[in-house]
């Protein structure tokens, strides 16, 4: 069957956001414990909700909704002149959009940063759904937030392909029954993605209408 379906991940595939979001991750472990983590465990959980990462760091409620708090202080505050899109992917996107293509993205940000993400990414009025981590009650890499997407476009998993920089990406869309296609233009390496068996490999964005071709 021919793909006709198209979901994307945000961070890391359609925006370059990972400076931000590290600069974010540094600011609120400095703020509210002192140190600053090697980077490499935030990047273990990027693509879960900011919330879900945070119990890594503490088991107590009423920290994790204030680290949360740093957290989206610093990065709204510094959103817009540090995240952008990837180059050629907002290009490849209007294609397959004007090929036909149904759009949709799956994030685990909420719904307002995802949407001020996309506006940035150059992005805007581009998709036909945006999933975000507040429209459903299990976040990646459980397979609801796919589900979802694919029930609001009233489309069917065998017609379409998840798009993603993470392994969260590769598992929920693999789960959900799409097919799943890696981005490599993201900030993890192809040799940490191949244990989930995507697919497709993305090695540049002019890759994505290919995958239209029955």
């Amino acid at each position: 069957m021919s793909l006709t379906t198209f979901l994307f991940d945000l961070d890391g595939t359609l925006i370059d956001s990972i400076d931000l979001i590290l600069r974010s991750y540094r600011h609120t472990l400095q703020v509210h414990r002192g140190v600053v983590p090697p980077d490499e465990l935030w990047l273990e959980g990027l693509g879960t909700p900011t919330w879900v990462q945070f119990r890594s760091f503490s088991d107590d409620p009423a920290e994790i909704e204030a680290m949360v708090a740093t957290y989206r202080t610093y990065n709204r505050a510094h959103h817009d002149r540090l995240v952008r899109g990837y180059p050629g992917v907002p290009e490849a996107v209007r294609a397959i959009k004007a090929a036909g293509a149904a759009l949709g993205v799956v994030t685990s940000k909420v719904r307002e940063g995802a949407h001020r993400g996309l506006v940035a990414g150059g992005y805007d009025g581009l998709f036909d759904v945006i999933i975000g981590a507040d429209d459903v009650t299990r976040t990646k890499p459980d397979p609801e937030p796919v589900r979802r997407a694919l029930a609001d476009l009233g489309a069917t998993p065998e017609s379409a392909v998840f798009v993603g920089d993470a392994t969260h990406d590769l598992v929920a869309g693999r789960a959900a029954g799409v097919k799943t296609a890696a981005a490599l233009w993201g900030p993890f390496a192809r040799e940490l993605l191949a244990p989930h068996a995507p697919d497709f490999w993305l090695g540049s964005p002019g890759e994505l209408q290919k995958l239209m071709v029955p």
